[in-house]
């Protein structure tokens, strides 16, 4: 059996991205859920009006706020970390914050634009969303280094 090397050019499989996006939304609904809560209790209930847009727009800061800075920190939110994924720029390092910052923009408006930019995988050949091709950005298959337990020797 050949163990198969995976470098920094490895991208991952459609599958492994469309978990990852699955997971990913699973955290935005439970990140949602808790600043909704906040909002609610600072300000009373959204449901019309003025306060109903400003949720709206405290949900879409709150949910940057954590993707902008799980990129910046580790290059890999919640999700990524579970599918072992990592976001690095075209030099392969993390994101600085503007470039991470705007690829939150370009991501929010590809999900309004019903998700053409993420189905852009299917055409690129290196399995990059739109916005990860716009920005030269790219996500690759970062397995995690474990190290070897020290197991006491039988003799």
């Amino acid at each position: 059996m050949q163990i198969e090397q995976v470098t920094q050019t490895t991208a991952p499989s459609f599958f492994k991205l469309g978990a990852c996006l699955i997971y990913e939304a699973l955290v935005v609904i439970a990140l949602s859920l808790a600043a909704t809560a906040v909002f609610v209790i600072l300000l009373g209930e959204a449901t019309t009006g003025i306060k109903r847009y400003l949720l709206q727009l405290f949900l879409w800061l709150a949910t940057g706020v954590y993707f902008v800075w799980c990129w910046q920190r580790k290059g890999q939110t919640l999700a990524m970390q579970t599918w072992q994924l990592k976001l690095l720029n075209q030099d392969a390092q993390l994101l600085p914050l503007k470039a991470a910052i705007v690829r939150y923009a370009l991501a929010s408006l590809s999900l309004m634009l019903f998700g053409l930019g993420f189905l852009w995988i299917i055409v690129d050949r290196d399995r990059l969303f739109l916005h990860d091709r716009l920005l030269k950005n790219k996500i690759i298959y970062a397995p995690r280094k474990t190290a070897s337990p020290n197991l006491p020797s039988k003799t």
